[in-house]
């Protein structure tokens, strides 16, 4: 019975591990690449992932509430993630671009 106890214990805390990466990488996304993606908006997934995180954190892993939690984790890594990725840039808060640069491109005075 140890044996049992100990592998749900470590299968608890790989569930914590994943929603905790799945939620992190949510919150570095931008707001638009969500939009870019055709996705829902990055709040709801924040409060989705958010959920999940809190539920594996609090409920036993042979209870519905964390089942649903990795149900949404996984559409997250999945689905959302990997669409994210593939817009230019990865759909990171990143600022690599020069000071005259606009939200659609480079602006250059209309020349």
């Amino acid at each position: 019975m140890q044996g049992f106890a100990g592998f749900m214990w470590l299968l608890s805390i790989a569930l914590i591990l994943f929603s905790g990466f799945a939620l992190i990488d949510a919150a570095t996304r931008r707001e638009d690449a969500y939009r870019a993606a055709d996705k829902k908006t990055k709040p709801f997934w924040l409060i989705i992932l958010g959920l999940a995180f809190v539920v594996n954190l609090i409920f036993n892993i042979l209870s519905f509430l964390p089942i649903l939690g990795l149900i949404a984790t996984i559409v997250y890594m999945v689905d959302v993630r990997p669409a994210l990725r593939g817009l230019p840039g990865g759909g990171r808060n990143t600022r690599r671009g020069s000071s005259s640069d606009g939200p659609y491109g480079p602006w250059n005075g209309g020349r």
